[in-house]
């Protein structure tokens, strides 16, 4: 195993191995080191979590694409708007067990032309079976106002939801919440019929009149602008004034028209309610964000801070952070959490000015990631909301360009101190019980958009995915943690005693549906330095090692996941999915076709990305109850899995393995 490689990329490695040898995209753990630009430099956790969109299959030993979200078959696409030949990947296709819609087609990852040509959505292909009418691929715009008139009863009938619902998801890949806003707004201010078809380039199929008369226009456009402002409430009321605006204006704009349409005076009312809510937080919500630090995993956490509930993290909330200099002294900072670089080194530089220890002012400075291993990554002055993407044991150090080869991780991190693991006093219940609490608060936290936004903008994307990225990374702070544990226990009958246990938890919190955790541990008791500890597997009674096996058997990624994905699609809400999965199938949709051919919008692709956000509402659509203690001994072991003490260092796990027994035993 390469060194630094992490446990969750040995999970990813069959699939990667077999990409990079067909010449396809790889998205690397150097991306942000490399200094790409544009859509190709991800940040930095999505190069780490989703680096593969092939895999090889068993029986020809060829690389094929993949994507199943859930099943080997493709999703269904509702038949108001199906549309021609429908682009799917081809592991979709090879069941030979089409969904009953046209022709698919398989694009080729390593072409990108191709990709192209198979992604654009023609005319002329037939309907999917229902007698609806199609949705062609248009320019945004024109999108906006199908989707108007579907809202106003005119087109798609029983499928109008399901395609309103497309579009307010998906809507940021291909048209900006500013124009969106802007299209509705003059689309309320029109009177009568006619006219805006015309813009169009003729009358689409099946509409004989010349559009929507005045009433039905601004009632369309009002519960239009309902559904934006309920899906993306939470995050309009961190942008403020840019998008409080538009409710303002529409409110304005509904009130003036009052006399002459007064069937509009309920949604007028619900507009006023609209702009109340987004100017003016209710006290509780006033409350909750009024801490003044809101604990990161690795960055100043408090215990006091970590015992309670988690909430969705806002760009605007205040943390406190250290950022350290060439010779491991610090500052401590208090930011913003979506704040620039070049803020981040002004704070710093003001510390610094104060500092006895700094006599002289520092020259031009630069910020740079440092990882347990030594790695550096130096960020941009332009680049936002940085803290969330640092890795488990990644820490911020500034410094002059010139001293740049100079840093080094800090020595508590390449060190390590044997001792008995506290693990040994706590029951594998209420581990297991804590892990999946912290995990479901931590899920709960993320907007549906996040998932979005991660894989189609990246860096360009006007809300950040400050909640998805965390998640990503308790998902590998659980991984070490496992390692770490197991590795620093000298005694060989209680590291055994630990094997056990760790096999116990993911047992429960399989039980529990917390697949975050449960493929956590399970990756984690598969990492190379746990692995080669064969005196230790040896002494696991044979029960255990026969459900061990059977956990790998669900982490085997043969077959595009098959066996997990079996697992997921028997359960029932409320659970909690592998994420980083969820991210690939996302990714791999959008890197197999594409959004746009010239102006067009793949719409039939929007859709699917659709499909695959109301999945994962479905997983959240019960609340998980977990029985909660307050007892002492509860308090503590909520502490400690939520601050959990890892080793993230794959050459220092793996020297401590060898001194626990040495390749001659």
């Amino acid at each position: 195993m390469p060194a630094g490689m992490k446990p969750l990329e040995k999970f990813l490695k069959k699939q990667t191995t077999a990409l990079t040898r067909a010449g396809g995209f790889v998205g690397g753990v150097g991306d942000k080191a490399s200094g790409g630009t544009g859509a190709s430099r991800r940040r930095a956790s999505l190069s780490r979590v989703v680096p593969f969109f092939r895999e090889t299959s068993p029986e020809s030993g060829q690389a094929r694409e993949v994507f199943s979200p859930d099943s080997e078959d493709p999703p269904p696409w509702p038949s108001a708007i199906g549309t021609g030949p429908v682009t799917l990947p081809s592991s979709a296709n090879s069941s030979g067990s089409g969904s009953g819609g046209g022709d698919v087609r398989s694009p080729s990852l390593s072409s990108d032309e191709q990709s192209s040509e198979a992604s654009l959505i023609t005319e002329g292909g037939g309907s999917s079976g229902g007698g609806g009418t199609p949705l062609h691929p248009d320019t945004p715009d024109n999108l906006t106002l199908t989707v108007l008139d579907s809202v106003a009863g005119r087109r798609y009938g029983h499928c109008t939801e399901t395609l309103l619902d497309d579009f307010m998801l998906t809507h940021p890949i291909f048209l900006t919440a500013d124009r969106l806003q802007q299209v509705l707004l003059q689309q309320f201010a029109l009177e009568g019929r006619g006219g805006e078809r015309g813009r169009r380039g003729g009358e689409m199929e099946g509409e004989t009149d010349g559009g929507l008369d005045a009433a039905e226009r601004k009632q369309a456009v009002l519960n239009m602008a309902f559904r934006y402002l309920d899906t993306y409430r939470e995050l309009l009321q961190e942008e403020g004034e840019r998008s409080n605006n538009f409710p303002k204006e529409l409110y304005l704009c509904a009130v003036q028209e009052l006399t002459r349409h007064p069937e509009l005076v309920e949604d007028v009312l619900k507009l006023q309610r609209w702009t109340e809510i987004l100017h003016c937080p209710s006290v509780e919500e006033k409350e909750s964000r009024k801490k003044q630090v809101r604990p990161l995993f690795r960055h100043f956490r408090r215990i006091d801070a970590c015992l309670q509930p988690r909430e969705a993290f806002r760009g605007s909330d205040e943390i406190f952070c250290r950022v350290y200099t060439p010779d491991h002294s610090y500052v401590t900072i208090r930011s913003r959490l979506s704040c620039r670089v070049g803020e981040i080194l002004a704070l710093v530089r003001e510390k610094l000015q104060y500092s006895e220890d700094q006599p002289v002012l520092p020259g031009n400075l630069i910020l740079v990631a440092v990882t347990s291993s030594g790695e550096k990554a130096v960020f941009r002055p332009s680049d936002e909301a940085v803290f969330t993407t640092l890795g488990v044991n990644t820490h911020l150090f500034t410094c002059e360009a010139s001293e740049l080869e100079s840093l080094l991780p800090l020595p508590e991190e390449i060190h390590w101190t044997p001792g008995d693991s506290k693990l040994h006093d706590m029951s594998a219940e209420e581990v297991a019980n804590q892990l999946v609490a912290f995990d479901w608060e931590l899920f709960s936290c993320v907007h549906e958009v996040e998932f979005v936004c991660y894989v189609f903008h990246g860096e360009q994307s006007r809300w950040r995915p400050l909640n998805l990225e965390l998640v990503l990374q308790r998902c590998s702070e659980v991984q070490h943690w496992v390692a770490t544990e197991i590795l620093q226990c000298q005694s060989l009958p209680k590291r055994i005693q630990l094997l056990r246990k760790f096999i116990k938890i993911a047992a429960l919190c399989k039980q529990h549906q917390d697949l975050l955790s449960f493929l956590a541990v399970v990756l984690g008791l598969d990492n190379p330095a746990i692995g080669r500890l064969r005196l230790t597997w040896e002494g696991l009674p044979g029960k255990f090692r026969k459900q061990f096996q059977q956990f790998e058997s669900i982490a085997d990624p043969s077959r595009n996941h098959k066996s997990y994905r079996d697992l997921i699609t028997s359960l029932r809400p409320p659970l909690i999915p592998f994420t980083p999965l969820l991210l690939k199938d996302l990714t791999f949709l959008h890197e197999s076709c594409k959004t746009f051919h010239g102006e067009l919008v793949n719409f039939e692709k929007m859709h699917k990305v659709a499909e695959m956000v109301r999945i994962i509402r479905r997983y959240r659509s019960s609340q998980l109850a977990m029985d909660t203690e307050t007892s002492p001994s509860h308090l503590q072991t909520k502490a400690y899995v939520r601050q959990l003490q890892v080793i993230d260092n794959q050459n220092l796990l793996f020297d401590m393995s060898c001194k626990l027994e040495p390749k001659d035993t």
